[in-house]
């Protein structure tokens, strides 16, 4: 079962966020500080949160704003919507319930009063008693034919048992459907075998009074499928060293700092499975005398018990710490990771590959971090890691920026196994190529408070620094990094480049050079300063531009033409098949783009394609969709439909169009 979207409401900061669409592997959260990022992940996590976590407050968790609408009785908590999921079903999910339900979405809702309702979109339609009384009052009918003058009839009965239903349109469910059950089983002998039409109507009746039970049966099912959502904060930390006994009286005193200090180390000493007591006292129990041979082995048995725990736990987290850190590719590291119990002292420490043993507190913060991620991580799900949602709030913030560039690939392993959503305000824990991975957190005003967009748009400059952050940063390491470079207009067409040559790759139609660099310039105005800047470096240079007024007047400048060459303007008009006067790089993916407009954007232009063929089609989807359409959404939708399919799903001319365009880039920069 997999987490599609969700919308938090009425929630510490957040009133309204909207809805949160959410990748089936990663999705990265960003957005300043106090944008609200962490409020959702809470939010989140009580949709199913590991047993132990503090449920919501109404006292604290309410938008304080507005809490005198709590006591002032206007807002009821048990009808306050938190947090509302939708889930798509996975084949085990649907293994799991009855045929009628297995396409619909899932839908969870948590209450501010901690209680719950779950329901189906887009499954069978529930029945009703006016949906089922024209069949019923005509079976009823058919029956009476068949009885005896002296027998009272079956619709005089059927009137009786519904007659408190009367004069209203109820669920087909309870006493209902028990109701009409027993009504239509008392009355089977009774309908005319040969009568095909009554005996279809009477096997309908019968399966709509069992649809509620199945359909609850159903529910309950993946109510108990629902992953657990675990949340992680920089502040959980498993501590090298921790002193039993004054643990477990601050555990007994109730002194626990839960957000912080002590967190990381319940989270351990559960996954070990003892108190923070028992290893007390068993570190300062006296060894028993030798004659007392009962007391010595009960002494050792439990030792021994302890000794055999913490290997296990140390062996299950040094497992899966190998399988996701690897700071040096290069070199196979030794890291073995260890929990020692020594008298009053927990400890935990790291063997490298020399047999040196090193507290966990003097390794890097980054290793610090994942070794408590997984302690919480196994503690909280409790056997269930393969049905974990994992929400990572600010990971690897006191990493150094190049180390979170490869720490992305960490989250990006984690994410393979249970799908993970990670908030950060880092432009190094945001990919490039992950654009379409990112929504945007922000607060404008508390008054609206936190709003999440799935679209990279935001009213405050700072929700998107990170980004800009990000594209500016690779930019710059990119310019000078590679010997061949092709200047693009910008960064849509970027993405339609990688794209659809790597799915041209895969299928070996056509190779784009893997050593030319895409550099995306902005506007088609300034691909002449990037082409100057690069070829005074003595790089190899090209550019595509596109067959529009701006890409006409920027091919026509004679400084640019000088710098590259006319072989090396390339013109997207020219891959374009029948020839698209005006193309844009748009028009080379014209078949798929019109529709992945119509089902991602719903802006339908096929007959508008039809009517003019000639006419670029992002005219084409600006005249139709005005305001709504955006040439953003669009590439954004593309790179997310080529993840799922291949290029065999384009269309010849497509195909065709392409393969010419890739390698005439690869001959301009040979």
């Amino acid at each position: 079962m997999k987490l599609s979207k969700a919308r938090v409401t009425d929630y510490r900061s957040v009133k309204d966020s909207g809805w949160i669409d959410f990748e089936q592997s990663k999705t990265i959260m960003v957005g300043p500080n106090e944008a609200g990022k962490s409020a959702i992940l809470r939010a989140l996590q009580q949709i199913n949160a590991p047993s132990g976590t503090a449920k919501f407050d109404v006292l604290r968790d309410y938008p304080r704003k507005d809490y005198n609408d709590i006591t002032t009785q206007k807002v009821d908590p048990a009808t306050t919507v938190v947090v509302i999921a939708h889930f798509t079903l996975d084949a085990d999910d649907k293994a799991s319930i009855d045929e009628d339900f297995r396409q619909a979405t899932y839908v969870f809702t948590r209450y501010l009063d901690n209680t719950y309702n779950h329901t189906f979109e887009g499954g069978p339609e529930r029945p009703t008693t006016e949906g089922i009384a024209k069949d019923l009052q005509r079976l009823a009918a058919h029956i009476d034919t068949r009885q005896k003058d002296d027998e009272e009839k079956s619709s005089t009965l059927l009137e009786t048992a519904l007659a408190k239903w009367s004069g209203g349109n109820y669920w087909l469910q309870g006493d209902i459907a028990t109701a009409v059950s027993t009504w239509l089983t008392k009355h089977l002998p009774l309908i005319d075998e040969a009568n095909e039409t009554e005996e279809a109507r009477y096997d309908k009746l019968l399966k709509l009074t069992k649809f509620a039970a199945r359909r609850d049966a159903a529910l309950q099912a993946l109510m108990k499928a629902i992953p657990v959502f675990v949340l992680f904060s920089n502040y959980y930390r498993v501590r090298p060293l921790i002193h039993l006994d004054h643990l477990a009286t601050r555990i007994e005193q109730k002194l626990l700092d839960d957000d912080q200090y002590d967190y990381g180390n319940e989270c351990l000493l559960k996954l070990l499975g003892f108190t923070a007591r028992e290893l007390s006292t068993l570190g300062r129990a006296p060894e028993p005398s030798a004659a007392d041979h009962d007391a010595l082995k009960k002494y050792r048995d439990q030792l021994d018990q302890r000794s055999y725990q913490l290997n296990a736990a140390s062996v299950k987290l040094t497992s899966e710490i190998v399988n996701i850190w690897n700071p040096n590719p290069d070199r196979a590291e030794a890291n073995r990771l260890r929990i020692t119990a020594d008298g009053q002292y927990l400890k935990v420490v790291v063997e490298d590959e020399l047999g040196v043993e090193i507290e966990l507190d003097q390794r890097s913060e980054g290793f610090q971090w994942l070794v408590s991620f997984f302690v919480v991580f196994f503690s909280e799900t409790a056997g269930k890691h393969a049905n974990a949602i994992l929400l990572l709030d600010e990971p690897g913030m006191s990493l150094h920026a190049l180390k979170q560039r490869d720490f992305r690939e960490t989250i990006s392993k984690l994410a393979e196994a249970n799908q993970t959503v990670y908030t950060t305000h880092s432009p190094f824990l945001v990919g490039p190529d992950e654009l379409d991975l990112v929504r945007v957190i922000e607060m404008k005003d508390r008054r609206t408070g936190t709003k999440a967009h799935t679209t990279i748009t935001a009213a405050d400059p700072a929700a998107l620094l990170p980004l800009q952050e990000a594209l500016g940063y690779d930019l710059a390491q990119s310019l000078f990094a590679q010997q061949r470079n092709l200047i693009l207009e910008g960064l849509t067409d970027f993405w339609y480049i990688e794209a659809t040559a790597e799915m041209l790759r895969q299928e070996s139609i056509a190779d784009l050079n893997s050593k030319i660099a895409l550099v995306p310039a902005n506007t088609a105005s300034k691909v002449v300063y990037f082409a100057t800047i690069l070829v005074a470096h003595n790089l190899k240079v090209a550019a595509l531009l596109d067959s529009d007024n701006a890409g006409d007047q920027a091919a026509k400048q004679d400084v640019l033409v000088h710098r590259l060459g006319a072989k090396r303007i390339l013109r997207t008009t020219d891959f374009t098949a029948p020839p698209i006067p005006k193309a844009e790089i748009e028009d080379l993916l014209r078949d798929t783009l019109v529709k992945l407009a119509a089902s991602d954007l719903g802006i339908d232009i096929s007959a508008e394609v039809t009517a003019s063929p000639t006419t670029p089609v992002i005219d084409l989807l600006t005249r139709k969709g005005g305001a709504n359409f955006s040439k953003y959404k669009l590439a954004k939708a593309y790179v997310k439909w080529t993840r799922d399919h291949s290029s065999a799903d384009l269309s010849e001319a497509e195909r065709n169009g392409w393969s010419k365009l890739i390698n005439a880039i690869n001959a301009a920069l040979k």
